[in-house]
């Protein structure tokens, strides 16, 4: 996101600025869920809905102020395809298993599709195996220092979070 960003700084002001604000609303509700969720394991609809139209908002219309296909060439529909792709994957995979996930999750993949689908394809992959890779990580240290067995419960949507923003920050801009 920051290479876009820096991208956008000079082409594009005002695409500037709506992605800017889109940045500054991932990073607060990235942080009240990630509180929530480990203290309550809850993603509340309270913040997962509105997040839905704010972001959608600020990222489509920062593609569409952005230049190049407007907002139904790639870059809005990129946007639109990414949250519809995660849904659907968090989605089957709620479906397949579901005491592994929690709805919650497929909510919040949704709203991570946006921003990840803003950026490009890879960013989407890319977010998506960190949030699993990180998940992982965690299951098995709490394994080895035995806090957890196999059948404990751990809140995936920092992980989530967390995957996305690595993503957003480390990959650039497709």
């Amino acid at each position: 996101m920051i290479h876009r960003l820096g991208d956008l700084g000079g082409a594009a002001p005002l695409a500037f600025w709506l992605v800017l604000l889109a940045c500054a609303y991932f990073a607060v509700m990235a942080a009240r869920l990630t509180v929530i969720d480990i203290r309550h394991h809850l993603l509340p609809n309270r913040i997962i809905f509105p997040s839905y139209a704010v972001a959608g908002v600020l990222l489509l219309a920062g593609a569409a102020a952005g230049g190049g296909a407007g907002l139904f060439g790639v870059p809005g529909l990129r946007v639109l395809a990414g949250a519809a792709v995660l849904w659907l994957f968090y989605f089957l995979l709620r479906a397949a298993y579901p005491p592994g996930m929690g709805f919650g999750d497929v909510k919040l993949a949704g709203v991570l599709g946006l921003y990840l689908g803003f950026l490009g394809w890879g960013h989407v992959f890319a977010g998506t195996f960190a949030a699993f890779l990180l998940g992982g990580l965690w299951s098995v240290a709490l394994l080895l220092t035995r806090r957890g067995t196999l059948k404990s419960d751990i809140p995936f949507g920092p992980f989530m979070l967390a995957g996305a923003a690595a993503a957003m920050l480390l990959l650039p801009a497709g």
